[in-house]
């Protein structure tokens, strides 16, 4: 949500790197839902907000929820004592493979150890090792 609230880095990132980005569908849903929180907090007229919209989602990659079923239990074993909205995250990382990396800032996720986990800096890093 905050790529959409605020012109920030997190933005940036996925508007202009070449990272292949997934989201899962219900949460996609969940943005959907605060769409008016998310208009005034960002002091932004619905076009603006449905242009943004169409720009980001255009570079992420969503996931059906029924792709995420057969993972969801497992996902909620490795999420039950830290917070159980996240979930779904983890449940798309384990279906995308061994190859998957959450991206977030959030510190709940480094309570766990089945996902590896990326925050904002580290790919920051990465773009900066990238040879000109």
């Amino acid at each position: 949500m905050s790529a959409l609230i605020r012109k920030s880095t997190i933005r940036n990132i996925i508007l202009t790197s070449f990272f292949e980005f997934y989201f899962p569908e219900t949460a996609f849903h969940k943005i959907l839902k605060y769409k008016k929180y998310i208009i005034e907090k960002a002091k932004m007229s619905d076009e603006e907000f449905l242009i943004l919209i169409i720009r980001l989602f255009s570079r992420i990659t969503l996931i059906s929820k029924k792709n995420l079923i057969e993972y969801r239990e497992q996902a909620r074993r490795i999420m039950s004592l830290i917070d159980d909205e996240d979930t779904i995250f983890i449940a798309s990382a384990l279906y995308l493979g061994s190859d998957a990396v959450i991206w977030t800032d959030d510190a709940d996720f480094d309570k766990q150890n089945q996902i590896a986990t990326w925050k904002t800096y580290n790919i920051i890093q990465k773009f900066q090792e990238l040879p000109e």
